[in-house]
């Protein structure tokens, strides 16, 4: 008898506002984000992933182009067994690469939440 095997995926949180976000964008960039996302749970990384640099090691970056618009999705994977998703948001700056700094400081704010809420959920399994 030929089984077929489901991934053991990680469970996806998300953080603040982020899942209302991605839903705002266009139809393709969420299907992309997804895609990248589920690779995420599956324990891989996706090849539209990079490393999100200047907030920590394990927080990751989704970029999709849809028409002449950048879309981003920022994720942490090294927080318990979660994905995290801390940040999605359409990039407006059209100088450079650089992700303003009000988006950076939003990432950290948020990556700092899923790290006590991953303490404090692993302080509720131990009673």
């Amino acid at each position: 008898m030929d089984h077929e095997r489901k991934p053991n995926l990680r469970e996806t949180i998300w953080v603040g506002d982020s899942k209302t976000k991605l839903k705002e964008f266009p139809q393709s960039v969420q299907k992309d984000i997804g895609d990248a996302l589920f690779i995420a749970q599956a324990g891989s990384m996706s090849p539209a992933a990079k490393p999100f640099k200047g907030v920590g090691s394990g927080v990751f970056e989704i970029r999709a182009d849809y028409r002449t618009d950048t879309y981003r999705a920022v994720y942490a994977v090294k927080i318990g067994e979660r994905v995290y998703v801390l940040h999605c948001f359409q990039k407006k700056s059209r100088r450079g690469i650089k992700t303003s700094k009000k988006d950076v400081n939003l990432i950290k704010r948020r990556l700092r939440m899923a790290q006590e809420q991953e303490t404090n959920d692993e302080q509720e399994d131990c009673v």
